[in-house]
């Protein structure tokens, strides 16, 4: 990916709902960025398949990399060796440009007594405090000095203590974080005030597999037994399905589909989105690990107030598809962002293409619905943003270009050569 990236020319249906084909889902990018960063915490390494081939994940690859860990591998299944890790510090310029290279910091500090990390970045959507990670780390006996938003962390004697940690507010990533620093700290950790979201889960189980202590999985309160290095021999962690992915298709099936089926999903994970989405009026089947959509198109979509919660809430990440449904919709709906601050401000963008909504504060928005949408040149401004202008410009009248779609291969792997296969015109061009 090119530091310009590339654009999407789309060729909009004009609100026709004519698409029609299986999708399948791809592995989570939020369950497998972390189950790479768990790496540090083995003696040997382990095998991973059904990784998906999007950039955060090469980017993750990268900072490995740095730290000693080898990775070797292609199409989705590779094999991670950490017998020769020796770096404490995160690149700069690679953890700087993604907010999940803080959960590195835990696993490495538990493991080596000492880390080094800049303030963590990714896509411009509100604040990214890291408070809560120090905070815990110096319940965990950690000290702390900062110069120049760059970050020293010690461990007393070399070694991180077990502690009682509640978290202020639910999150996945400090959940994740202490979950794996209490793996190899001295004595018992206890987490209070967890993040429930499936992809936590996903790792603790694996890690227990290969040796981890770690019980309330799944419920608020998780407990870790401190122990020696984890074996990762004979393993192999199969990524779970992306929720995230998989909303994001269902959402397109409501608005432009005819007949369209996802595949190797797990409806489960949807519930707070099918729910929604029926007393809408989208007509949805779900089976054990599809589900489908189908429209007559003549379908009439209710207006729906969204409020994004932790799981098994609505999810921010789907709130940005989800307002393009909402401007389909008859009526008026109001969209809560409770989790980031400033993440409605691509529907200024979307204004511009017909869509009828007004930005109240940084955290509400109204949308009067239905609108026909209109072909423009527009500007991803974040991954979920950016697929959120997607959707609009496959059912905007016209031709409509998308740029920055770096943001978009953040998450999305090879989303046209997808959606073409379900009748989408989309070609990708380099802006270079």
């Amino acid at each position: 990916m090119s530091d310009k990236g590339d654009k999407f020319i789309i060729d909009g249906l004009a609100g026709q709902k004519i698409l029609k084909g299986e999708i399948a889902v791809g592995g989570a990018k939020n369950a497998v960025l972390k189950v790479l960063a768990s790496s540090v915490l083995f003696s040997d390494g382990f095998s991973l398949k059904k990784v998906p081939e999007i950039e955060d994940v090469f980017r993750m690859f990268d900072l490995l990399k740095y730290i000693g860990i080898s990775v070797e591998g292609e199409k989705g299944s590779y094999v991670l060796n950490t017998k020769n890790i020796s770096n404490q510090a995160l690149v700069s310029d690679i953890a700087k440009k993604m907010r999940s290279s803080i959960v590195l910091t835990g696993p490495l500090l538990a493991r080596f007594g000492k880390v080094t990390f800049p303030y963590p970045g990714g896509c411009v959507i509100g604040k990214r405090p890291v408070d809560m990670f120090l905070a815990g780390f110096k319940k965990m006996g950690a000290t702390i000095e900062e110069k120049d938003n760059t970050f020293l962390v010690k461990a007393e004697d070399g070694k991180l203590r077990g502690a009682e940690i509640f978290f202020k507010q639910q999150s996945v990533t400090n959940t994740e974080t202490f979950l794996m620093a209490g793996v190899l700290a001295k004595g018992k950790t206890v987490l209070k005030n967890c993040a429930l979201e499936p992809e936590i889960e996903s790792l603790g189980e694996f890690l227990v597999s290969c040796g981890a202590k770690i019980t309330g999985l799944g419920t608020s309160t998780i407990e870790i037994e401190g122990g020696e290095l984890l074996s990762g021999v004979g393993q192999n962690y199969t990524t779970m399905p992306d929720r995230i992915e998989a909303g994001s298709f269902l959402i397109l099936g409501a608005i432009a589909g005819e007949d369209i089926k996802i595949t190797d999903c797990e409806p489960k994970h949807l519930d707070s989105l099918i729910n929604i989405l029926r007393d809408s009026g989208v007509e949805i089947e779900t089976g054990r690990n599809f589900l489908r959509v189908k429209n007559s198109g003549q379908e009439k979509f209710l207006a729906t107030d969204i409020k994004t919660h932790e799981y098994p809430g609505f999810p921010t990440d789907l709130q940005a598809p989800m307002a393009i449904f909402l401007s389909q919709a008859e009526g008026e709906s109001f969209i809560f962002e409770t989790i980031f601050e400033g993440r409605l401000n691509y529907l200024e963008a979307l204004a511009r293409m017909g869509m009828r909504a007004k930005i109240i504060d940084t955290n509400r928005a109204i949308i009067h619905g239905p609108n026909k949408l209109e072909s423009k040149e527009i500007e991803s401004p974040d991954l979920r943003a950016g697929l959120a202008y997607l959707l609009s410009a496959i059912i905007a009248s016209g031709r409509s270009v998308v740029h920055n779609v770096k943001y978009i291969d953040r998450g999305y792997e090879k989303i046209e050569n997808r959606l073409k296969v379900l009748g989408v015109k989309i070609e990708r061009v380099s802006e270079d």
